[in-house]
């Protein structure tokens, strides 16, 4: 069996998902790139979260043709391979449909950055990208054209839902839960009144100390 561990870690990833509530029933998926091989492993179409296991994974090329594997990719496989080819500093997708930040992608609406830990995760705005249909390489198209100029590792396309990236899967799912929390925050926030805004000189500042300085 083909990059055992890294099938082992995908697996275990997902599980974070429903935990951390941002996926419903088989919705949302988790990817990783092997920087040495170039393959990728991500998660079979229509399987349930609880029924994933490393063996069920699948394995495509960067191209998103199967090398290894039982079960169809998730159909979002195109796209995650489209992101991979034009970033080559991404090594880790998820893809969730969360309540709140899928709340603004509705309003084709970006997630204002008004919390500092969204300075420090994020370095400005979540933004939101275009509308695109499930299946082909679109929405990794609008993906990419979202995050190009941005510091943010996600974003939101309009009537889907979020997309995170990292240098690994594990980066990209704590981007991904990131969004939510914060998606919720801004939401609950809008209810009672308007956010007060952080000035873009204190969020540089917020978002060089959280990636320079911040932690071990």
């Amino acid at each position: 069996m083909k990059l055992a561990k890294l099938r082992a870690e995908v697996c275990a990833l997902h599980a974070e998902l429903p935990n951390n509530h941002l996926v419903a029933w088989t919705s949302g998926n988790v990817s990783a790139r092997d920087p040495e091989s170039g393959l990728v492993v991500i998660k079979p179409s229509g399987i349930k979260f609880r029924d994933l296991t490393p063996e069920n994974m699948v394995i495509v090329d960067v191209d998103g043709k199967m090398v290894e594997g039982d079960y169809k990719a998730s159909s979002d496989t195109a796209s995650h391979c489209y992101i991979y080819r034009h970033r080559p500093d991404v090594n880790g997708i998820v893809h969730t449909h969360s309540r709140y930040a899928t709340a603004f992608a509705t309003l084709g609406r970006e997630i204002p950055c008004v919390t500092t830990a969204m300075a420090d995760e994020f370095g400005g705005p979540i933004p939101c990208g275009g509308f695109a249909l499930i299946g082909g390489e679109e929405i990794g198209q609008q993906v990419v054209k979202a995050l190009e100029g941005s510091h943010s590792p996600a974003c939101i396309l309009q009537s889907h839902g979020v997309f995170a990236t990292g240098a690994t899967a594990e980066k990209a799912v704590q981007a991904a839960v990131m969004t939510e929390d914060n998606a919720a925050i801004v939401w609950t926030a809008l209810q009672i009144g308007t956010p007060l805004t952080i000035s873009d000189e204190d969020i540089a500042k917020l978002h060089h100390r959280y990636t320079h300085v911040y932690g071990q």
